[in-house]
């Protein structure tokens, strides 16, 4: 392994950041790690940290559902590659994750040996995946086209519509983000559009047919 990194683990379990760290240390590695317990703390991470080399990000954190976080860390944040790692490991979760933008996707049932290749791996600019993952597997035509059409969201209307999936409101949107509600109307109305999309209940039933894959 590389050593001088900056690496940020985002998972809100104690017990698990704290086994990545000691997992970290024990490779030999010269590393500066960052831990983040919830969406919000990962996202200031990677904003104080811009050239971090990886993001070892949890599907289940708080203040995200499913992949609905590396949808808008992608978006943010192009240029860190984000290494999903997660309980669920099954071939669709993983596949999903790797076409929305992760650089790899490591179990959390990974020995040591598996922890080391794959941020090895990633870190050389490669994608790494479980060993008894399928590669040559494609999504559904109507998920790939969702992907797609996620992808075009900026990183604003993400959060906005990750807000939504958590039930808010526009004013309460609107004053976690520092806006008015003009504003968040107006990101709300794009989203509709980006989405094909009648009505914010239909927009966040888009968001959790992808969330759910992981949540």
């Amino acid at each position: 392994m590389m050593t001088g990194l900056t690496i940020i683990i985002a998972d809100d379990h104690p017990l698990f950041r704290g086994a990545m760290r000691h997992a970290l240390a024990s490779v030999g590695a010269d590393t500066t790690i960052i831990e983040a317990g919830d969406f919000t703390a990962a996202r200031q991470a990677a904003i104080d940290y811009p050239n971090a080399d990886l993001m070892l990000l949890d599907l289940t954190m708080p203040g995200v559902s499913g992949l609905s976080g590396l949808v808008a860390f992608r978006a943010e944040f192009q240029s860190l590659p984000i290494m999903i790692v997660s309980g669920h490991d099954d071939h669709t979760t993983v596949r999903r994750a790797l076409e929305l933008g992760a650089s790899g996707f490591l179990s959390k049932s990974a020995g040591l040996d598996e922890i080391r290749e794959g941020i090895d791996t990633v870190i050389a600019g490669n994608i790494f995946t479980p060993p008894d993952f399928e590669a040559g597997s494609e999504s559904e035509p109507e998920v790939a086209q969702l992907l797609l059409r996620l992808q075009t969201l900026t990183p604003q209307q993400l959060r906005v519509l990750g807000m939504l999936g958590e039930g808010l409101l526009n004013k309460q949107i609107a004053y976690e983000l520092s806006v008015s509600e003009a504003t968040i109307k107006a990101h709300v109305s794009a989203i509709l559009l980006k989405l094909n999309v009648d009505s914010r209940t239909q927009a966040v039933i888009q968001l959790g047919k992808i969330s759910a894959v992981a949540a």
